[in-house]
């Protein structure tokens, strides 16, 4: 996610000067449950889920199903610059397939607002990425159980370890995967085009058809 705001402290008049004591850039969506450089069991110790919750419901979550959507105008400037670094994003997310570490965020942003003027959802099978076009659908295979789910990429992030993290998953998303217990996994990046699956699936569909006026003739 993307959104900051400025957080200041106390406004003190002295001598005539007006001081601003510690104002600092406050950055919302930070990925990770872990944080920039928290250890793994600081990613353990906020895998469970909040109370009342079923994980047996949450692991029987469909996967999203690809299909052809307009891009948020929101979510999709040719550049937009986070924690003073500056990123682009694609054009399109054809032929899009990466390799890298898969992160997860859940119950700090949960019913937020995404990238993409959406609202974040833990609970479904979403995703944030830093240069895709949202919304994208995405197979996000593990490299290390052979696990794999499909999520729609609405959101930007992760903005944290961006030389290894490449997705951050939603909190179903990354129960399923396996990835809510260590806080990160490596993974594989596949976009998946919706329009490419349908000629697919038509192409794979049999035909069965037979002209007017024939039939069994009769002897």
């Amino acid at each position: 996610m993307t959104r900051a705001g400025f957080r200041c402290g106390p406004v003190v008049v002295l001598l005539g000067v007006v001081v601003l004591q510690g104002c600092s850039l406050v950055t919302r969506g930070q990925p990770g449950p872990a944080g920039p450089s928290g250890p793994a069991e600081a990613a353990r110790a906020s895998s469970q889920p909040p109370s009342g919750v079923d994980i047996a419901d949450l692991l029987n979550t469909p996967d999203a199903v690809p299909r052809q959507e307009f891009k948020t105008r929101s979510g999709n400037p040719e550049r937009y610059v986070q924690n003073g670094r500056r990123y682009s994003v694609l054009e399109s997310s054809e032929g899009y397939v990466e390799r890298g570490l898969a992160s997860w965020y859940g119950e700090d942003f949960h019913g937020l607002r995404a990238s993409s003027g959406e609202r974040y959802d833990m609970y479904g099978m979403s995703a944030a990425h830093r240069s895709l076009p949202l919304p994208t659908y995405v197979r996000v295979t593990s490299l290390e159980n052979g696990r794999s789910v499909v999520v729609r990429v609405n959101d930007r992030g992760p903005f944290v370890d961006t030389q290894q993290r490449i997705i951050d998953l939603s909190y179903t998303a990354a129960l399923k995967l396996g990835v809510v217990g260590p806080g990160t996994m490596r993974v594989e990046v596949r976009a998946l085009e919706p329009a490419a699956i349908e000629r697919r699936e038509r192409s794979m569909t049999p035909t069965v058809g037979f002209k007017l006026g024939e039939g069994k003739k009769g002897k």
